[in-house]
């Protein structure tokens, strides 16, 4: 049991916490079922060209910060 500590402790000091990716890749998930249920229940979904860029925006800086965060913590 001691060996198997010192190997998980080991493990641990090697490899990159992965919170980062963990955060922005449920806070995609989270917003992709928003923007899902924002679009089934408005036939006018996003119903403006500036709701529409906002959107399309934080859409790809939630795409980017996961991708960006995946690389650095793998």
């Amino acid at each position: 049991m001691g060996l198997l500590s010192i190997l998980a402790a080991e493990v641990a000091e090697t490899e990159p916490s992965k919170t980062l990716f963990y955060v922005l890749g449920g806070a995609l998930a989270v917003w992709a079922v928003v923007l899902t249920a924002a679009g089934m229940t408005k036939a006018d979904f996003p119903g403006s060209v500036a709701v529409q860029r906002g959107v399309i925006g934080i859409s790809a800086l939630l795409v980017a910060g996961a991708m960006a965060a995946a690389v650095i913590t793998g």
